[in-house]
């Protein structure tokens, strides 16, 4: 997969993408990252991007002829996802990160100061996706949120096939408590059917534990994971988490 960013601080999206996993996938060619620089774009001789406002009001906003012509420098097809980060896009959730790891080019267009000339949205018919409801300066941290949690979804990016299945928000269930060694540290103790070997037992006790870490934290998605649960395993766990805790 290709992601393209229109940033005006590129060092922030490289600086992102030289650690941890997104860094491995990047040398393991399963994706690549790419930041693409609007003021390098601008036909304004003081490299300017950005003007006042018509009609009065504070800040400065993005021109268009600086981002119309990045946008067109970038080797596109009708497949690619155009998406803008805005405060006022659809909010970015689990489902959506799946769904855009099924693309092949994503192109993030971050925005900075009060935000893009509306013909900028226009032009590049971008999806407008916000990462929550809070404002941020710019939309390099957003990008590179998304960047991260969709490359998860990828064959092959992470180490064990298994290892994004139970993530927080795969199946609408928060994850399972994890242990590790010792088994008893300052009296606080790693629970007895995580050490019996019987992974029968464990594979239920960790589903039940996903249900119930869901439920205590998130009722929310718990409603509606029980709403619509037709698993019978399921089923007969999500019963026995309703009479305990007598919902």
């Amino acid at each position: 997969m290709r992601f393209d960013v229109l940033t005006l601080f590129p060092e922030m999206i490289e600086q992102v993408c030289s650690h941890s996993i997104v860094a491995r996938g990047i040398e393991s060619g399963l994706i690549s990252v790419n930041a693409i620089n609007p003021r390098d774009y601008t036909k304004n001789k003081h490299k300017k991007v950005d003007d006042t406002p018509y009609g009065g009001g504070a800040g400065m906003v993005l021109m268009c002829q600086p981002y119309f012509d990045c946008f067109d420098a970038i080797d596109k097809t009708q497949e690619s996802e155009i998406i803008i980060l805005s405060p006022q896009g659809e909010t970015f959730n689990q489902n959506m990160s799946v769904e855009l790891s099924k693309k092949s080019h994503i192109v993030f267009i971050c925005g900075h100061y009060e935000g893009f000339d509306e013909r900028i949205k226009q032009y590049t018919a971008a999806r407008e996706v916000s990462i929550g409801d809070f404002v941020l300066t710019g939309g390099e941290l957003p990008a590179m949120c998304m960047i991260d949690s969709i490359s998860r979804n990828i064959d092959g990016f992470l180490g064990k096939i298994d290892s994004a299945h139970f993530d927080s928000f795969s199946d609408g269930l928060l994850e399972y408590p994890q242990y590790t060694k010792p088994r008893d540290y300052n009296g606080l103790k790693v629970p007895e059917v995580l050490l019996n070997g019987n992974h029968q037992d464990i594979d239920r006790w960790r589903r039940k534990q996903q249900m119930i870490v869901t439920l205590k934290k998130r009722k929310d998605l718990f409603d509606i994971f029980r709403k619509n649960c037709n698993n019978k395993d399921d089923i007969k766990l999500l019963n026995e988490v309703i009479s305990e805790f007598k919902l």
